[in-house]
């Protein structure tokens, strides 16, 4: 089922705050506003310097999603002199590419104006759908609104940036509603061309949290979803797994052919409570297709310069140098 290739990337996770607007049902990255919800400068460099030594490629900053609208976190950030966590984002990016690392950004939804401004200092950015259905798992949750994520991924697109998003299985939707919502993704690739991964991920009950005791979904559903994404998309989208989380040897048979971002350096912080496989045990999990190390920027977009002209020299150099690994 697969293409004969299987692709990973080398990255670091780097979580800039655990304080988000939103409290989702099925969440344990969350926390309120208290001591070291901030990601300190020092750690996010020496996190840096660590990943790459270790040959990391990605950065990949992550955080809650409009955090300043939460009561004491702007009076935190001010602590250490900034008064946007898009900012200090902006900030750290660029020491990422000062230490060759090409920086991949999930903020939650963003603006254009937002968006345009990242863009200067990404190499890719992303933003998850998780379902274009109304699910108890997102009530008083506004940033989970599907109009507005969907909203965000057609101005990714309108803006030429590489795009990451996908769904999120068992936390109430339909079979229906994961049909409509891949064909939601495909009909925006379609128009835009910057879809390069869609990220099938199956919900993962956690202590502590509403659905805790929800099960989570079989191996049989998983892989049925994956072949239904892999029918619907366009085929120069990836179809991404996560091999934390679930068996991907299995899902590669289903059609998968990426497993996202794997750190050789950082925790899953989203799911800290399973662990990344060792890169070079990955082998295993791709079977018989060529496992291949890949960029967080997609090979067709560095073919159309769908990046900031100044990340050239680096996105050339790191290219050149997973070419030499794979030797």
């Amino acid at each position: 089922m697969h293409k004969g290739v299987i692709t990973f990337s080398r990255n670091v996770f780097l979580p800039l705050t655990t304080v988000c607007q939103n409290h989702c049902g099925y969440c344990s990255f969350w926390t309120p506003v208290q001591d070291g919800c901030i990601m300190r400068r020092d750690q996010v460099l020496e996190t840096l310097r660590l990943g790459a030594d270790a040959g990391c490629t990605e950065a990949l900053f992550t955080f809650g999603e409009r955090p300043e609208m939460v009561p004491g976190f702007a009076e935190r950030l001010a602590t250490i002199g900034y008064t946007s966590i898009l900012d200090y984002c902006y900030d750290l990016c660029k020491e990422a590419l000062r230490f060759g690392i090409l920086p991949h950004t999930n903020a939650g939804v963003l603006s254009t104006g937002e968006m345009a401004r990242l863009r200067e200092v990404n190499a890719s950015m992303g933003l998850m759908l998780e379902t274009t259905a109304e699910v108890p798992a997102h009530q008083g949750s506004v940033g989970k609104s599907a109009a507005e994520r969907l909203l965000m991924i057609t101005r990714a697109g309108k803006l030429r940036i590489p795009f990451t998003t996908g769904i999120l299985l068992g936390i109430g939707e339909t079979k229906r509603d994961r049909e409509e919502s891949l064909e939601a993704i495909a009909d925006l690739h379609r128009e835009y061309g910057h879809i390069q991964e869609v990220i099938i991920q199956n919900f993962c009950p956690k202590k502590g949290t509403p659905m805790a005791g929800v099960a989570p979904i079989t191996t049989e559903e998983f892989c049925e979803t994956v072949r239904m994404a892999r029918a619907i998309l366009p085929e120069d989208v990836a179809v991404q797994v996560a091999p934390n989380l679930a068996d991907a040897g299995v899902l590669v048979g289903c059609g998968a052919d990426d497993l996202g971002g794997i750190s050789p350096v950082t925790i899953d912080y989203v799911n800290p409570e399973h662990p990344w496989p060792a890169i070079d045990r990955l082998t295993e999990v791709a079977g018989d297709a060529v496992l291949r190390e890949r960029l967080c920027i997609y090979p067709q977009y560095i073919t159309r310069g769908w990046y900031p002209p100044s990340m050239g020299p680096l996105i050339r150099a790191v290219s050149i140098k997973i070419q030499e690994r794979s030797l």
